[in-house]
């Protein structure tokens, strides 16, 4: 049996594809398949981020937030990995500011005490 679109868009395209299925009739129809959604992946590494439900942006926007986020800082934007690197990487400039300051007014007491 010789099968028709239903949709105007005549070509065979990713948006386009579709999957043949019987009605309760016998006949013989096309059904439009529905892209699968992509797994969200971090910014900084552009791994799969785990926890978080793949899926189109409409079907995201349904989704309740708990499907769309890990409860930790970053969550659903970074991987547990770069996260960890981020703190670290901020701990220790923080260190180093403050090594710099001791050091300035080690130098600045030796000044005034030879003085």
């Amino acid at each position: 049996q010789r099968l028709q679109y239903r949709r105007r868009l005549s070509y065979n395209t990713k948006s386009n594809q579709v999957k043949i299925s019987k009605t309760p009739g016998g006949k013989l129809v096309y059904l439009y398949k529905k892209k699968p959604g992509s797994i969200p992946k971090c910014g900084d590494c552009k791994e799969k981020l785990r926890g978080i439900k793949a899926a189109r942006p409409r079907e995201l926007s349904r989704l309740s937030k708990r499907l769309k986020t890990v409860t930790r800082t970053y969550g659903g934007s970074r991987c547990h990995q770069c996260v960890r690197t981020r703190i670290v990487r901020a701990f220790l400039i923080e260190e180093q500011k403050i090594v710099v300051r001791v050091l300035k007014a080690q130098q600045a007491s030796q000044k005034g005490a030879s003085k």
